[in-house]
Order: structure tokens, then sequence, then C-alpha cells
């Protein structure tokens, strides 16, 4: 069995889905120790099943459940320990760093298309991940990155929290 974390896009920012709802889901689907961390859109699980195979199946039932198409990137307990060592903002508020959780890295030079930086806010792509300081908040921010309109951002709190649940 794989330890999995699931991170769905635009819940309850966007697409309703209760988190018991999400859970139950994952039980149908045959994933054990099922579980919810905060409302927008966490699960963790374990499953036999490889990353890309839990990655459609989630994206499957979940499209299902809320009659749209909800995005699902999944990583295993270890991709998202790893996550957490590579923050290249360290120094940062975990409140106000977030990793932007892509399916494939994003490509060379992405940052040439990235719009209304502000002055202090800094972007830096480690492997599949798009890192963000935004340094005044992201709620202040008009920062706007095209590499990252397909993935789902988590701040570090919450994604050395879901790396922390992971590994128990």
């Amino acid at each position: 069995m794989t330890s999995y974390v699931a991170l769905l896009r635009a819940i309850n920012a966007g697409v309703k889905l209760p988190m018991p709802e999400l859970k139950a889901m994952a039980e149908r689907l045959g994933y054990t120790k099922a579980r919810t961390y905060i409302a927008s859109g966490n699960l963790l699980f374990e499953a036999d099943a490889d990353e890309a195979t839990a990655t459609a199946a989630l994206t499957e039932a979940a499209s299902a459940l809320v009659g749209k198409p909800v995005g699902v990137t999944v990583r295993t307990a270890a991709e998202l320990a790893a996550t957490v060592k590579a923050n290249p903002f360290p120094e940062g508020p975990g409140n106000r760093v977030v990793a932007i959780f892509l399916d494939a890295p994003p490509e060379e030079g992405f940052e040439a298309a990235i719009r209304h930086q502000g002055p202090g806010e800094q972007v830096k792509a480690v492997g599949r991940e798009i890192f963000v300081w935004y340094d005044e908040g992201m709620g202040q921010s008009k920062l706007a990155i095209p590499a990252a309109k397909t993935g789902t951002g988590r701040n570090m709190n919450t994604v050395a929290k879901l790396a922390e649940m992971a590994a128990d």
C-alpha cells in the first residue's frame, strides 16, 4: 500500500464538495485510511494503485459527484515531504508561501508569461511545483501565473501538516 495525498482544485471556492462526501467517495473506490484535512479538498488515503491510476479514478469520481470537472493532483507521502524540504523560501511565513502543484513541471521560461508580479513577490519552480512567496499576502496580490492555471495551491503550513499526517 502507498500513502497518498490528493489535492482537489477549487473546492469550496467554486466547487462545493463536503469533506465527509470526499472521504466516502475514496472509500467507495476501495482506498483505505481515507481522511480529509480542512475543508479545501485535501484527501489522505492508502491504495495499491499507482499515482496515475489514483489520479484518474479520483478525478472521474469527484467530477461525477459534483456534476462538473474537478482537477485532482496526487502526490505520495514521500513526494509531499520532499516538497516541504524543497521550499525555496523557507524564511517566508508558512501562510504567505504557496506551493502550486502541477501534473508536470512547468515549461522552461514560464516566468516570462507571469503578469502583475509585485515588487516583493517571488516565484520559483522546483520539479512539478511552483512556489510563490506573497510578501504582502495572497489576498492583496494581482499576480498571474499562466503556467499554474491547471494546478492547485496550498500554503506551506497546509503542505507541512499534510506531509506530517501522510507520514503517520
